[in-house]
C-alpha cells in the first residue's frame, strides 16, 4: 500500500520484545511494512537508514531516553511523520505534562485496543498525506505565478514562525489567502478552507459532504468535470459573477483520482 506514491512504512520502537510482537501481528493483514527497534537510538538509526517513515509509535518508558525525548527529536529531523506513543495509565499525567515537546499526535494507553488503534493509524496515514500534498501543491502554485508565491510565501513563514512543527497543517490550509477546494471521485465535496467556503457559498447550497450535483450549480459542476478531464487546468474565469483565476489538478488518493482547485481573486 503506498501513500503519495510512498511505500506505508511504520517503526515500532519499544524495548519489550513481545510489544513489539504484538504490534507486529495487528499489522499483519494490512500492506504496511512495519520496522521494529528496541530502544530510540535505534529508532533514530532506522529513520536515517531506512526512511521515510510515515508513523513513529513508541513506548514512553524506554531506558537511556524516554518516548517524549525520542518522538521530540523525531519532530525535529522528520516534522511530517506521525508521531504516536504509547503507555500505562501511571504515566498518563507526565505524557500529557510534556506531549507538546515533541508535537506528539496520539497518546494511547496500554492496553489498547487494537480496532481503535488501527483507525489511529489511519487516520494518521490522511494527515500525513494531506500535509504532504498541501506543501507540494503549494510549491507548484508558487512555481506558476509570481503574485501568489509573494502572498503564500509571506503567509507560510508567518505560521511557520508560530507553529514550524506543523508546517503546511491544516491550520495552513485553512488560513491561506486563496480559495482551497477539494473533491472526491464520487463528487462530494470532502474539503474547503476558509476561503473556499466563501467562493462555493453562491454556487452551493450545501458544501461540506455535499454531491456537487445535487448541490452545486452546473457552473462549478461544469469546472470540476473540466480538471477530471484535462489532468490539470490553469485559467481566468469567474465564479458565481466574481471573477477569479483557477488552478486545479486531479490527484490520486487511495487509488482514485480527487480534484483539487485554487480560487484566487482578480
Amino acid at each position: 500500500m503506498t501513500v503519495n506514491n510512498e511505500q506505508i512504512k511504520i517503526l515500532c520502537v519499544d524495548d519489550e520484545h513481545n510489544v513489539l510482537r504484538a504490534l507486529q501481528r495487528i499489522f499483519m493483514d494490512d500492506d504496511y511494512e512495519i520496522v521494529i527497534a528496541g530502544s530510540a537510538q535505534e529508532g533514530l538509526k532506522s529513520m536515517e537508514e531506512s526512511g521515510p517513515f510515515q508513523v513513529v509509535i513508541s513506548d514512553y518508558r524506554m531506558p537511556a531516553t524516554n518516548g517524549v525525548e525520542f518522538l521530540k527529536e523525531v519532530n525535529q529531523r522528520w516534522p511530517e511523520t506521525v508521531r504516536i506513543i504509547l503507555s500505562g495509565y501511571a504515566d498518563a499525567g507526565a505524557i500529557v505534562s510534556a506531549i507538546n515537546e515533541g508535537q506528539i499526535y496520539k497518546f494511547i494507553p496500554k492496553p489498547w485496543n487494537d480496532t481503535e488503534l488501527r483507525v489511529t493509524i489511519q487516520n494518521g496515514l490522511e494527515r500525513y498525506s494531506l500535509l504532504k500534498r498541501n506543501r507540494e501543491l503549494l510549491e507548484e502554485l508558487a512555481a506558476s505565478n509570481h503574485i501568489l508565491e509573494e502572498k503564500v510565501l509571506l503567509r507560510t513563514e508567518q505560521l511557520e514562525l508560530r507553529n514550524r512543527a506543523l508546517e503546511f497543517s491544516q491550520s495552513l490550509l485553512g488560513n491561506l489567502p486563496v480559495g482551497v477546494v477539494g473533491v472526491d471521485a464520487s463528487g462530494m465535496i470532502a474539503y474547503a478552507n476558509d476561503m473556499g467556503v466563501e467562493w462555493l457559498k453562491p454556487v452551493c447550497s450545501e458544501i461540506f459532504g455535499a454531491d456537487i450535483v445535487q448541490s452545486c450549480s452546473m457552473e462549478f459542476v461544469n469546472i470540476v468535470s473540466q480538471i477530471r478531464e484535462k489532468k490539470s487546468l490553469s485559467n481566468r474565469t469567474s465564479l458565481g459573477g466574481k471573477p477569479c483565476l483557477l488552478l486545479g489538478r486531479t490527484i490520486k488518493f487511495y487509488d482514485n483520482d480527487a480534484v483539487v482547485i485554487i480560487f484566487l481573486e482578480v
